[in-house]
């Protein structure tokens, strides 16, 4: 009698960390995790705004490479596109580090709301273009670039319009450098860590084994 094998519906090694959710709809537990991640990351942005001068005074001999810390501030949008997977994810999480930045008190201003706005923007347009179907590390990685991308047009234009062209260049190339690393990877391994404490057992991203 020919031996018959049961279809192994276990995922790969190379998919386990990839998978999408079955719906797109929302659940109270994807819009609770969002907004914990986007207060954490918020608490993030505050105490950068705080030490932003002395942040400054680090990079004086050559103010364009500041853009090298430029991921810090595009990280909640990436992070949360590669945890809750779900269409605007990136963009709410993003925008609600930037609110409570600003409640809590920014020199930046009010302007950290139009900042989160289009970082969250740029985050969320990657995870979109795979039609929030793929959520692979080189996903979340394009996503922290072009969030950082968005940064850096916009500050230029908002903070750095002195800066002859040259400067404002190289600001960019280094936010999109530091958007990729630490925004982009650094926030794919941060959500890797998470995942395996088995505090994402309720969304397809902690569903590992």
């Amino acid at each position: 009698m020919p031996k018959t094998t049961t279809p192994n519906t276990t995922p790969t090694p190379s998919r386990a960390f990839t998978a999408a959710p079955k719906s797109k709809q929302w659940r109270v537990v994807d819009y609770v995790t969002t907004a914990v991640l986007g207060i954490a990351v918020g608490l993030v942005f505050w105490v950068l705004a705080l030490s932003w001068k002395v942040l400054e005074l680090a990079f004086q001999a050559f103010p364009p490479s500041i853009g090298l810390i430029a991921g810090l501030w595009v990280l909640a949008g990436p992070l949360a596109g590669a945890i809750i997977r779900k269409p605007g994810a990136a963009l709410l999480c993003e925008l609600i580090a930037a609110i409570v930045e600003a409640v809590l008190g920014s020199h930046f201003g009010a302007t950290v709301l139009l900042s989160g706005l289009l970082q969250g923007l740029g985050a969320e347009l990657v995870f979109a273009a795979f039609g929030y179907k793929r959520f692979t590390l080189w996903v979340t990685a394009a996503s922290g670039m072009l969030a950082a991308a968005f940064m850096a047009v916009s500050e230029n234009i908002m903070y750095n319009a002195e800066w002859q062209f040259g400067f404002q260049a190289i600001y960019a190339v280094c936010a999109i450098v530091s958007g990729l690393v630490i925004s982009g990877i650094g926030a794919w391994f941060a959500y890797r860590a998470i995942a395996a404490t088995g505090a994402l057992s309720s969304f397809a991203s902690g569903r590992l084994r």
